[in-house]
């Protein structure tokens, strides 16, 4: 098999707030946002699921999947690789599970005709949401800190 696209040697940053899509398989593709991925290394993101997802339960039976991450400061990237579940559950999130995605391959799909400002943007209505998300990202941050 041949790439259509040409191919980043590692991750690159992006802003916090960035959502990306997940896409799992059943073996129909099934593609959900994700809000605040984390960059774990040069190959390696990690995200939180909530532990009731159906894309869960098909990463769990089909590990390989695809994270879309178009974010700001000009990030425009497909990462595949194999997902699994590093934490049944989070701490102060029982109900989220994390999930690391080891990175085989980043399509790089910036192009030269322009650029991605701001990538996709949701606006967190709840408070109490916003405060957890924000828990579950600092504590894949740690992780990531961690293992580096």
């Amino acid at each position: 098999m041949t790439s259509d696209h040409p191919e980043l040697d590692v991750l690159p940053q992006w802003p916090q707030e960035t959502i990306a899509v997940l896409v799992t398989t059943d073996p129909a593709p099934h593609a959900i946002p994700v809000s605040w991925p984390v960059r774990a290394g040069d190959r390696r993101i990690l995200i939180s699921l909530k532990s009731d997802r159906g894309s869960l339960a098909r990463l769990r039976e089909r590990p390989e999947v695809a994270l879309l991450i178009l974010g700001g400061g000009d990030v425009a990237l497909c990462a595949r690789g194999e997902a699994k579940v590093i934490a049944e559950e989070m701490p102060g999130a029982q109900d989220y599970v994390a999930v690391a995605l080891d990175v085989a391959v980043i399509d790089d799909h910036r192009q030269s005709a322009f650029s991605v400002a701001q990538g996709i943007q949701r606006t967190v209505l709840d408070e109490f949401e916003l405060n957890a998300l924000k828990g579950r990202v600092a504590t894949l941050r740690d992780w990531a800190a961690n293992s580096n």
